[in-house]
């Protein structure tokens, strides 16, 4: 009885060489870069060397004192507070739109639905309009005249205080109710979407513990909805720092656009006027952009984490079995 041996190949453990790879060849971005340098170059050109632009007047004008005035608290204390008061009624608003309540529902909806349709311009004229349906003063109370009150058999004043509507809805005050108002119809579909991007489960898991509805919202939901809504609603914030110029249709005088526009009534020079009120809103934008920034990176803080960490071991993993 033989045996026979198949020959077998030799294995050969040496490791293949180098492979000398060419990088492959983009000739269409040299070109973008070359077209991007040139309309760059073309608008600095433009801007340094244009009389129109006149740089002197331009800072000249963002230097006034009225300006200035008009910057801070016209544009930057009217976002502030506008935002403040928006996105806190805003909230309540979303709570309200998932409520089981058909009421408080019903409600929610119809004041997103009115106010979202309304241009803030519109909105903004008419709250400077508002003081002829109160001529007599704002009363807060219970809503009868005098003769409806004699007609129950009553009598007496039952309103607790009346106010000055023209003070009111003129102004400042009535710009940052206009604007607030507008931006709660936002800021509630945006806690919404918050709110419903949270799992169910963390409301049931807090309920179950013998938190109330109210405390889970605070306390489980709603800072875990912020990750979903601190985006939109710092987008909502320069929006709203843009749309302080609309408080020309109040009119509010203590206001950067208005006093701006001021200036360029009396040289008869617009366009210098205009770039300086450019250079305004983009440092505060910008500013805005960066707390934004901060934000997000807080509130998105372990999100992800998990999965960024199975990655890091799976590519770790296959490079170790591809050493091998």
């Amino acid at each position: 009885m033989t045996t026979t041996t198949e020959a077998r190949p030799a294995v050969s453990d040496d490791r293949p060489g180098l492979i000398h790879a060419k990088p492959v060849r983009h000739p269409g971005r040299w070109v973008a870069i070359a077209v991007i340098a040139v309309l760059t170059l073309m608008f600095l050109n433009m801007v340094i060397f244009n009389p129109a632009f006149n740089w002197p007047l331009v800072f000249q004008a963002m230097n006034q004192s009225p300006v200035i005035e008009g910057f801070w608290k016209g544009t930057i204390l009217v976002t502030i507070l506008s935002m403040i008061f928006g996105v806190a009624v805003g909230v309540v608003l979303a709570v309200m739109r998932l409520s089981d309540n058909p009421v408080l529902k019903g409600v929610s909806w119809v004041y997103t639905w009115f106010f979202r349709a309304i241009p803030r311009y519109v909105l903004l004229t008419i709250m400077g309009a508002l003081g002829v349906l109160f001529t007599t003063g704002l009363a807060i109370g219970v809503p009868f005249d005098w003769k409806i009150i004699q007609w129950l058999g009553l009598s007496g004043d039952w309103r607790i205080a009346t106010f000055d509507a023209n003070a009111i809805f003129v102004g400042l005050i009535g710009g940052v109710i206009g604007l607030a108002a507008s931006e709660a119809a936002y800021m509630a579909e945006i806690a919404r979407a918050g709110i419903l991007s949270v799992d169910r489960g963390q409301m049931e898991a807090a309920q179950a513990l013998g938190m109330s509805r109210g405390k889970a919202m605070r306390r489980i939901v709603l800072p875990q909805a912020m990750r979903v809504i601190v985006p939109p609603t710092g987008n909502e914030t320069i929006a709203m720092l843009k749309d302080t110029s609309l408080l020309l249709a109040i009119p509010v005088t203590t206001e950067l656009f208005f006093q701006l526009q001021a200036i360029g009534a009396r040289t008869f020079q617009v366009f210098p006027i205009l770039v300086a009120a450019t250079l305004y809103y983009l440092i505060a934008s910008s500013i805005l952009m960066v707390g934004q920034a901060y934000l997000e990176k807080r509130f998105g803080r372990g999100f992800g984490t998990q999965v960024s960490e199975d990655k890091e071991k799976a590519a770790k993993g296959l490079a170790a079995g591809s050493a091998k």
